[in-house]
């Protein structure tokens, strides 16, 4: 069911991500070709926001802030997890792995690589900082127009 929690959360979490996404290129080597990894991030942000945050919409805002902090850790692994994919079918077209096997625990290999590229203090604090917003904002959302 559509209401004012899901569609501000999805949007709040899709800005997010761009945000986020734009902390992380200069981060990754410079003979890095993005292609659609800004769109793909956008996309996770709104899935995770009307699915993931915006079902929990409405309970207090203690638990929003906890909401927030939810959305942002699942819009991170969920980002993670999509972009090892796609970084994981490009080296398989290249034939780079033995086997279907090999290809998929090279995923968790590569996400786990890139978490460690992105761990820096800056983007520590813009999702701490995102998150209390993200979630207040979608409560203050839920109670108005909810």
């Amino acid at each position: 069911m559509p209401t004012a929690g899901r569609l501000v959360s999805a949007v709040c979490l899709a800005f997010v991500a761009v945000l986020i996404t734009e902390m992380v290129k200069p981060l990754m080597p410079e003979s890095t070709d993005f292609g659609y990894f800004l769109q793909v991030n956008i996309v996770v942000g709104l899935l995770v926001g009307w699915f993931i945050m915006g079902s929990r919409v409405g309970r207090g805002w203690t638990a929003g802030i906890n909401n927030g902090f939810t959305g942002v850790v699942m819009l991170m692994l969920w980002g993670l997890l999509v972009q090892s994919i796609n970084e994981m079918m490009r080296l398989a077209m290249r034939n780079r792995y033995d086997g279907p096997f090999e290809a998929i625990i090279e995923v968790f290999y590569i996400g786990a690589d890139w978490a460690w590229t992105i761990s820096t203090q800056d983007i520590g604090i813009a999702l701490v900082v995102c998150a209390i917003t993200v979630g207040l904002i979608s409560e203050m959302a839920g109670r108005r127009w909810g």
